[in-house]
């Protein structure tokens, strides 16, 4: 019994993953999407740089985006998320916009460990949704 509560106390006491275990290349889990997360300042931002839809078309551009006057920017590059603060070990209080509707959304940016991201986009609490990202080498 002893061996059980040791071993839940040395789980409990691993570190936590660092903030910047953020910064890279990301899968996401819809259209195979990839991210680029660096830092941004003291903040991060993240730029899409490739999609199932992107490698198809190239040239795709932000059409469903609700502004009418950026619906003309191309998606390859475009930022999805920024303006976080770090928050212990993730990184909250930014937003995360979403091309395939067209909407920004509160977030948060969780790293899970160095090769799992959990992000979350909410509405408004508690309507959210999280994705796992996993890195990309």
């Amino acid at each position: 019994m002893s061996i059980l509560i040791l071993g839940a106390l040395l789980a409990a006491a691993a570190p936590a993953p660092a903030p910047d275990t953020a910064i890279g290349r990301w899968k996401t889990e819809t259209r195979n999407g990839i991210v680029e997360i660096q830092r941004c300042g003291a903040s991060i931002c993240g730029r899409l740089i490739s999609s199932e839809l992107l490698r198809q078309q190239p040239d795709l551009k932000d059409a469903n985006n609700q502004n009418a006057a950026q619906r003309n920017r191309p998606l390859r590059g475009l930022l999805l998320i920024s303006g976080f603060t770090a928050d212990g070990d993730a990184w909250a209080g930014g937003q995360i916009y979403n091309p395939d509707d067209g909407k920004t959304y509160k977030a948060k940016v969780t790293p899970v460990d160095a090769n799992t991201l959990k992000v979350r986009g909410c509405v408004f609490v508690p309507l959210c949704k999280t994705q796992t990202w996993t890195r990309v080498r």
